[in-house]
């Protein structure tokens, strides 16, 4: 459920909101900031699909060296969604892209999807600038330590902490520098102490948030 990534391998560290299919908009970006994939690292903080126009595309980029990435709550709804042979809510909540797959773009996506349940939940950036952490929806503790057994649902999907924040309730957490986290659009990056929320919703027309770790 965990993932360590020792910075002293990379030049920079870049770390992105969540993608949900749109590949050619962070393809953009990247080349706008001139990163160079034999030096630099980008993380996903989880949501390569569904919604965006390129889903498949952004499964893809788990086989590029310089590409690291969370478990979402989408992955993980079309995880289950497979298993189960129950479709429907995943293609409510924007997977009706796996329905217009041909038969071999379906076969690929079922063995990249199987592929995300190997995804960690929560990773643990070592950088020259301090630990920073990172987990989709929330880091569901006020004390991080490597291996601490969490509830992994509130992981991938819970949001009141955020709401807290945003109604003038503030906590830290404390264990490392900085937490990252994505899954709730905003219409800019919020930062509340030392937790920062950078789904910014580019998907639906906003930006797309990338910060630079290292």
């Amino acid at each position: 459920m965990y993932q360590r990534v020792d910075g002293t391998h990379y030049q920079h560290i870049w770390l992105t909101g969540d993608l949900h299919g749109c590949h050619a908009l962070l393809m953009a970006r990247l080349k706008a900031l001139k990163f160079n994939p034999g030096e630099d690292l980008l993380i996903s903080v989880g949501d390569l699909i569904d919604r965006g126009p390129d889903s498949l595309k952004c499964l893809e980029l788990l086989d590029k060296r310089w590409f690291l990435a969370i478990r979402g709550n989408h992955e993980q709804m079309a995880i289950d969604a497979l298993d189960n042979q129950q479709l429907a809510l995943w293609a409510i909540n924007g997977g009706e892209w796996f329905e217009r797959c041909s038969e071999s773009q379906k076969a690929e996506t079922k063995s990249r999807l199987s592929a995300c349940r190997y995804l960690p939940l929560v990773m643990e950036v070592d950088t020259l600038k301090g630990i920073h952490v990172i987990a989709h929806a929330d880091y569901p503790d006020n004390h991080y330590d490597w291996q601490k057994t969490l509830d992994w649902h509130r992981v991938l999907w819970d949001r009141q902490r955020l709401s807290n924040h945003l109604a003038g309730q503030h906590a830290e957490i404390d264990g490392a520098d900085h937490f990252w986290f994505g899954h709730t659009p905003l219409k800019h990056r919020y930062d509340a102490g030392n937790q920062h929320y950078i789904d910014t919703g580019a998907v639906f027309g906003g930006e797309l948030t990338l910060v630079q770790l290292q």
